[in-house]
């Protein structure tokens, strides 16, 4: 049986991955000559740089829900279709591991990422006292529609691309249902439809993998959470379990019993300070059991219509918001217009396990859609 003890990562982690304005350019600012990985980080960044005339480059602070958060903002052409990046977690921001795919998107979208309450940065550029109490689904959704109505504003946009991955998916679907005339198409990347479902699946697949190869461990572990998820709330222990071995038989990263690539890109990221990176297991600290008991009831079954196009993207091999359930509701919600792709190669974190796949997939499936309505040229 094959040893899994580099998998076992910190609880909040594991939750994290349950399911991550100035418009004039500037690069991003050189890391400290004494930070790790400097020398690779001033590569990265001049690598990075928007040269373009009509680019645009901001890293920076904007208020959000009473508190100060952090964007990053970039593409090669302002006219392009905004597409706003709402990150996994909770607390699990892409911004620091974004270098590794979006690079080439930025040339057919300004594209966002955005340091979510008690993520990342965000949470180093508050008090987390004061934050606390704040950390709810409801917020969170509302610090969004604030961010879009900013970014419609600052680039005269009537309408915007929201991408959910992940937790980001309740947020995403929360804005889709509220304000979907600010919206050219959501996408889903690892769609959340219902929790509970959620957990079924991924825990039927851990234990269905387990018994095949005989892994008494796994199966002693799992055959203990029964039934699963059940009625009690779920917490940090039971979901962590189920994560463990879920993770371990590839359900996080494709072919992997660990996404050790993904944590480890965000060292290198021009971005993230070393500070701002440990502030992310803080982050994670703080909402663990503050968000879980709302999460728990997270159930989007019957929502079957809805007023701006969906587009789906799900991994084959996603057994951590497992993708059939996305497929399921996709194939039946009455939209403007939607579409399902599929990445064969891929499970949870389909940006890096297939760059090349996806790209493709927002140029000739999700970007259409904004030039429908004007927004920007066709692809070239």
């Amino acid at each position: 049986m094959q040893s899994i003890a580099h998998t076992r990562y910190p609880a909040a982690v594991l939750l994290a991955l349950l399911l991550g304005f100035a418009t004039t350019a500037s690069a991003a600012p050189s890391p400290p000559a004494d930070e790790p990985y400097a020398d690779a980080k001033r590569i990265l960044a001049d690598l990075q740089q928007v040269v373009t005339p009509d680019g645009v480059q901001a890293l920076e602070q904007v208020r959000l829900g009473g508190i100060d958060q952090w964007i990053s903002v970039r593409g090669a052409d302002r006219d392009n279709p905004i597409l706003l990046y709402l990150h996994g977690g909770p607390a699990q921001p892409m911004m620091p591991a974004s270098w590794t795919f979006q690079r080439a998107w930025e040339d057919y979208f300004t594209v966002v990422q955005w340091d979510q309450r008690a993520s990342g940065k965000t949470h180093l550029a508050n008090d987390p006292a004061a934050v606390a109490d704040t950390i709810h689904i409801e917020r969170y959704v509302d610090d969004a529609l604030e961010l879009i109505a900013l970014l419609r504003e600052r680039f005269g946009k009537d309408r915007v691309v929201v991408m959910g991955h992940s937790w980001g998916t309740i947020i995403g679907m929360e804005v889709l249902l509220r304000r979907p005339e600010w919206l050219h198409v959501y996408v889903g990347l690892g769609q959340i439809i219902s929790v509970k479902e959620n957990e079924t699946l991924g825990y039927d697949y851990a234990l269905r993998r387990a018994r095949a190869e005989d892994n008494r461990e796994a199966v002693a572990e799992l055959e203990a959470l029964a039934p699963y998820p059940g009625s009690e709330p779920l917490h940090r222990d039971r979901i962590g379990t189920q994560r463990k071995w879920s993770i371990h038989y590839g359900g996080l990263s494709g072919y992997r019993s660990n996404a050790d690539q993904y944590f480890a890109a965000q060292r290198l990221s021009p971005d993230y300070s070393e500070a701002d990176r440990r502030a992310i297991h803080e982050g994670s600290m703080l909402t663990l059991d503050r968000i879980m008991a709302e999460w728990n009831a997270v159930d989007f079954r019957a929502v079957r219509k809805v007023g701006a196009p969906v587009v789906m993207f799900m991994g084959r091999h996603d057994y951590t918001t497992p993708s059939q359930q996305a497929a399921d509701w996709v194939a039946r919600v009455e939209a403007p217009g939607k579409d399902a792709v599929w990445f064969e190669h891929s499970a949870h974190l389909a940006p890096l396990e297939e760059p090349g796949r996806v790209l493709m997939a927002l140029v000739d499936r999700v970007r259409p859609f904004a030039v429908a309505k004007g927004d920007g040229a066709p692809a070239r």
